[in-house]
């Protein structure tokens, strides 16, 4: 009769065949067990749960109700071949998948759906076991017997976890593209320019410390643009921006406010492309281009908020962010920011998922480009095809933010202090702009995407080339001209945000009163008197 713990081997296999070979390798080490004994009961184990895979899908295709939904979703000669070709490469196919993560399930399965003959199947399953058992057993024999041997582990149940964690992890990271997206999370954490924006803004919390003690307010910011609500901290209207700047001749496309499909394809008119985003909205989310009206019905499906539809612009598109004091007849352009688009380019072997595996910068943020890439990600782009990853000029979509300072020029000056001026009560915020070409718009002539305000940022800051201390001295910079700039018009009798009002702003709804109060009442006393 078997012994207890070669039974609960066999079984655990069924549970999990990684864990119940560890853990026999484990008892091999600890002398429990004899390792021709440890290994044929995993054998076994594993062998009984392959033919139940193979079995199942057997008795799954044998139904007549699954048969007709696979000759609806693949024509019969399709299937045949299928199983023919199963058939010739069923002995290459069951090995190589017994020995690739992920591939046993859906080969084993696929094999029964097929019809595959039952004896051979159970001959290249035997094989395949018979090969990979032992090895994995032996593997963690040898391993675990070093390890106790020079106290590593104890002699414990913690062993076979430790064990098969190693094993389990390097098991994971045995596949191509699991070790890149591990690089790509490494890439993500170190570099600057993909930190989340609460790691970003936390090192400058005692600068802004300082600024609200030196202001004596903590929210006189908000002055800082009085003709934008909370001075476009949060919650703007970004149609009621661009009306004051259509005020400016042909400076903004086209556009209209709708709250359904209907009244946007009145607008449209067949026109397409048009680019369609919320009304309040930041950070580039729910921003869309849509070229058909198909794309532009299933848009206003997902939301219920109004939309602003806006007149495409092609071209080269930027950032620009400008600041000038209450008492200055002009301002100044303070960065200025080149984005692009990235483009991967085809070799007519590898899919487009892979492509962005192996680029060096877009890995950092695979999954967004997998998300958001019009082309389905595992296609083969030709030889020489470039495909391009993402369309909107949004950072934490994709696009590459380059410093273009070196575009500045006088004409561009003037052009957005005059654009700046259309909208009463602006002063500080950035421009996001598209030109026919850098030439075109280094002479000031471009039309404009967006305009944000206090909470906008210097994206020149997320070029790769520019170190995390000189992007701290920017952001540090900015919040100082906001600050200064909205005591500067508070003291012109404009009010800014109490310290309640910005904490009901900020915070969510269902923040208890009593906590806004609290943070009210802190600030409230000693630092929203007026200076």
């Amino acid at each position: 009769m078997m012994p207890a713990p070669l039974v609960l081997l066999a079984l655990g296999t069924l549970a999990s065949e990684d864990l119940a070979c560890i853990s026999a390798g484990v008892l091999v080490a600890q002398g429990q067990v004899g390792f021709l004994e440890a290994t044929l009961a995993c054998l076994a184990g594993i062998f009984c749960g392959d033919m139940l895979l193979f079995l199942f899908g057997s008795a799954a295709g044998s139904y007549p109700g699954f048969r007709r939904w696979m000759n609806r979703w693949a024509p019969p000669d399709k299937i045949q071949a299928a199983t023919d070709w199963l058939s010739h490469k069923g002995l290459s196919v069951v090995v190589i998948s017994r020995f690739t993560p992920g591939l046993r399930l859906p080969t084993y399965l696929a094999a029964g759906l097929l019809r595959s003959r039952v004896l051979p199947f159970c001959g290249y399953f035997l094989l395949a076991a018979s090969a990979w058992t032992p090895i994995l057993v032996g593997g963690t024999s040898l391993f675990g017997e070093q390890a106790l041997r020079n106290g590593w582990i104890k002699n414990s149940p913690a062993s076979v976890l430790a064990i098969f964690a190693i094993f389990g992890f390097g098991k994971h990271f045995s596949q191509y593209e699991n070790r890149r997206l591990l690089v790509g999370f490494l890439r993500r954490k170190l570099g600057w320019e993909f930190w989340p924006m609460w790691a970003a803004y936390l090192p400058l919390l005692p600068y802004f410390l300082y600024l609200t003690v030196r202001h004596r307010s903590i929210a006189v910011f908000t002055a800082a643009n009085p003709g934008i609500p909370s001075g476009g901290l949060v919650g703007e209207s970004k149609s009621a921006i661009l009306r004051h700047l259509s005020k400016e001749r042909e400076s903004v496309p086209a556009f209209t406010v709708a709250s359904n499909a209907e009244s946007a394809l009145g607008f449209v008119e067949d026109s397409f492309p048009v680019v369609l985003k919320p009304d309040v909205g930041e950070r580039g989310q729910g921003v869309s281009i849509v070229r058909s009206e198909q794309e532009l019905r299933e848009y206003f499906q997902k939301t219920d908020e109004p939309v602003i539809v806006q007149r495409y612009v092609p071209g080269v598109e930027f950032g620009v962010f400008y600041k000038r004091f209450p008492n200055e007849e002009n301002g100044q352009i303070t960065s200025i920011t080149e984005k692009r688009f990235p483009l991967l380019t085809g070799d007519g072997r590898s899919s487009l998922w892979q492509l962005i595996l192996r680029d060096r910068r877009a890995v950092a943020i695979a999954g967004v480009y997998k998300k958001l890439c019009q082309r389905p990600i595992h296609s083969i782009p030709a030889l020489g095809e470039q495909v391009q990853l993402v369309e909107i000029g949004s950072h934490c979509r994709g696009a590459i933010f380059l410093d273009g300072g070196h575009l500045r020029t006088e004409n561009l000056e003037r052009a957005i202090n005059r654009l700046s001026k259309a909208h009463p009560g602006f002063y500080l915020g950035r421009f996001d702009l598209r030109a026919a070409s850098v030439e075109e718009f280094r002479q000031g002539k471009f039309q404009v995407i967006e305009l944000n305000g206090v909470s906008s940022e210097s994206t020149h800051i997320y070029d790769p080339a520019v170190s995390i201390g000189e992007a701290y001295r920017v952001m540090a910079a900015q919040w100082r001209d906001a600050f200064a700039i909205g005591a500067m018009n508070r003291a012109r009798g404009f009010r800014s945000m109490t310290a309640i009002e910005l904490a009901e702003l900020l915070l969510p709804s269902r923040t208890s009163k009593m906590a806004r109060l609290i943070l009210g009442i802190w600030w409230l006393r000693e630092l929203s008197r007026p200076a």
